[in-house]
């Protein structure tokens, strides 16, 4: 089993907060420190009413103040949002204030709608700078060159790890060509996972960050003693996807007893095709499910996704994974 890391959204379950749901990602973060897990990444996403990471800078810091060793990092910013400056300013600050244990994750698309793109005073132009914007991000957090006249302090120099996520060929060239490490966002859009990380394999070219390739694959892991029971706790983010195809988002559901009675059949297909990278049962199970994924991609890596509703299964979840 290659290194497993952690993928947080900080989701807000129904008849909780946001101030619960942060509480719930420290005390995630502090176990799957405990239990072997390589990094913690949160996520950016705006007005979601379910997802409390919109200020995910803000959130890495305060992850980081509260565990030591496990790398803690965006999966991802999603740059057309930001001036690369002040991400630069941003991330910069956070390598001074935990050196070595910070990454840098990067995302083509906006995380949001496009009303509230104009809020956050973008344009959806915005991401057909996304290579030049990675660019310049790149060189605010290396060294300084001679008549730099624009410095990110902190920042310059800080050689912050960066990441290219994708969900497409798109990322994977563009991974490929920097010579990035690539996560793929498998956990709700897998399907051109193989082909996406053939190409990023096939292209790449070694850079001052990376020599081979290095490949990240986001997987749904929903583990639990019995199958009949992790089953039963997938139902939460099935739920959560049919509610997004319906435009009805909000909070995290609790798990039902027939996911049937919930979906028509077109949202059945569709969801189970955004949740078919996806582990979920016992150890045993899981075990297997992995062992598939992993031999058909490659992973390097894989980051473990779990929209889980009760904070102490999704707990026992990550340590089954861990135990595996």
């Amino acid at each position: 089993m290659p290194p497993l890391s952690v993928l947080d959204l900080a989701f807000i379950p129904e008849g909780s907060t946001a101030a619960d749901a942060l509480r719930n990602t420290v005390s995630l973060a502090q176990h799957t420190e405990k239990w072997g897990y390589r990094r913690f990444w949160l996520a950016e996403h705006h007005n979601m009413v379910g997802i409390a990471s919109a200020a995910t800078s803000v959130v890495i810091g305060h992850v980081a103040a509260h565990t030591q060793t496990i790398r803690v990092g965006a999966g991802g910013v999603m740059l057309p949002n930001h001036s690369p400056m002040v991400i630069a300013e941003q991330f910069g600050t956070l390598e001074t204030l935990f050196p070595g244990r910070i990454d840098l994750g990067l995302g083509r698309a906006p995380g949001t709608d496009q009303r509230t793109l104009q809020a956050l005073r973008r344009n959806a132009s915005s991401s057909d700078q996304f290579p030049q914007d990675v660019l310049e991000l790149q060189a605010l957090l290396g060294p300084l060159q001679e008549n730099q006249v624009i410095q990110a302090v902190p920042g310059t120099d800080t050689n912050v790890p960066l990441w290219i996520l994708g969900s497409s060929l798109y990322g994977a060239q563009l991974a490929a060509v920097l010579g990035l490490p690539y996560a793929f966002a498998s956990h709700f859009a897998p399907a051109a996972l193989e082909e996406a990380v053939a190409i990023y394999r096939e292209r790449f070219k070694p850079s001052a960050q990376l020599d081979r390739p290095h490949v990240m694959v986001g997987v749904n892991v929903i583990a639990a003693d019995t199958d009949a029971e992790a089953v039963r706790l997938f139902t939460s983010p099935q739920q959560q996807f049919v509610n997004l195809i319906r435009g009805t988002r909000g909070k995290l559901r609790p798990p039902i007893d027939d996911i049937e009675s919930y979906w028509q059949p077109h949202e059945k297909a569709h969801v189970t095709a955004m949740l078919s990278c996806a582990a979920v049962g016992a150890a045993d199970s899981v075990r297997q499910q992995l062992e598939s994924i992993v031999s058909r991609t490659g992973a390097d890596e894989l980051i473990v996704a779990a929209a889980i509703y009760d904070p102490a299964a999704r707990l026992r979840s990550y340590e089954i994974a861990a135990s595996l």
